[in-house]
């Protein structure tokens, strides 16, 4: 599900050096944190196997947002900033980083550990060096460095440039016998190669749809049938995320929930008009269609 609504949420899905996913674990995911919960989502989508992430501690307050976040395979970080008090449950997720990379799993974390509207790296912070020295004598492990990269923070239909780095063996980021060193070193080498490899999306760019006219008529109905939901949903999501990082990442979990109530509604509708079941199975094939005609149709002069 989530992989099909990325395919409408963003009108170009660009991955680089995809060979390079075919690693199964244990292995450690770094990578930059330009856009929230958005950036999880996009990169736990590449693989088949279920990542883990490391997730800031506070959004976890609220009881119902953390047992959906764990569902979700998130585990709380805390920081300093939300309370010295928190700071000892940090225990429990390096001890679940240690059981997930000891079981071959897939762990991601953002290495910055605070997530900005930038593209520019923010100073590392030594939870990714901590995990990553702590279970060194895993065999097999290594790192894998990851960018992301969006043509907008807050545009539908965004261009999102995705960079594959070569895995990075883990005995090779570690070269000195003090642990402070080696923290330091991993740092400095992971900083470099994130940096070297952000990739910004080319903006300006058009559609490959753009020009045929075949694709007007439904593009347009496209429009007019998703403008009255999509300008609910995002107003609602903006009064709510307003002065926060997180209205693309809601945005999009609220589509993806609605999304598929909001076609089973006009399915009932249509079955209540006495529309064959087989016309309305095809209709709403067609209707997400449409949505992507739509974007793609329009030409992103941004």
């Amino acid at each position: 599900m989530v992989r099909l609504a990325l395919k409408i949420f963003c009108r170009k899905l660009s991955v680089h050096n995809a060979g390079l996913l075919v690693q199964k674990g244990p292995l450690l995911i770094v990578a930059n944190h330009p856009n929230s919960f958005l950036d999880a989502i996009i990169i736990g989508s590449l693989f088949k196997k279920p990542v883990h992430y490391l997730a800031r501690g506070d959004v976890f307050k609220k009881p119902m947002h953390g047992i959906l976040l764990r569902l979700l395979h998130m585990i709380p970080v805390y920081r300093m900033s939300e309370g010295r008090e928190n700071i000892f449950l940090n225990e429990r997720a390096f001890s679940r980083s240690k059981e997930i990379l000891g079981q071959n799993g897939i762990l991601l974390i953002f290495i910055e550990g605070i997530c900005v509207h930038k593209h520019v790296l923010q100073p590392f912070k030594k939870g990714a060096a901590r995990i990553a020295l702590e279970n060194a004598g895993i065999q097999g492990f290594g790192v894998l460095p990851i960018t992301i990269a969006y043509d907008s923070f807050e545009e539908f239909g965004k261009q999102v440039n995705i960079v594959i780095c070569e895995n990075m063996p883990v005995a090779k980021l570690f070269p000195y016998e003090e642990a402070t060193k080696n923290m330091l070193h991993f740092n400095k080498r992971l900083f470099t190669v994130i940096n070297d490899n952000i990739l910004l999306p080319v903006t300006g760019g058009q559609s490959g749809l753009k020009g045929n006219p075949v694709f007007y008529l439904p593009a347009l109905l496209g429009y007019f049938l998703h403008v009255p939901l999509y300008t609910i949903l995002s107003n609602y999501v903006r009064k709510k995320t307003r002065g926060t990082v997180f209205f693309d990442s809601v945005l999009f979990s609220t589509l993806l929930v609605v999304y598929p109530l909001y076609l089973l509604v006009l399915f009932l509708l249509l079955w209540l008009l006495h529309v064959s079941p087989v016309i309305c199975f095809i209709l709403l094939l067609l209707h997400p269609l449409t949505a992507l005609l739509a974007m793609r149709v329009k030409s992103k002069g941004r």
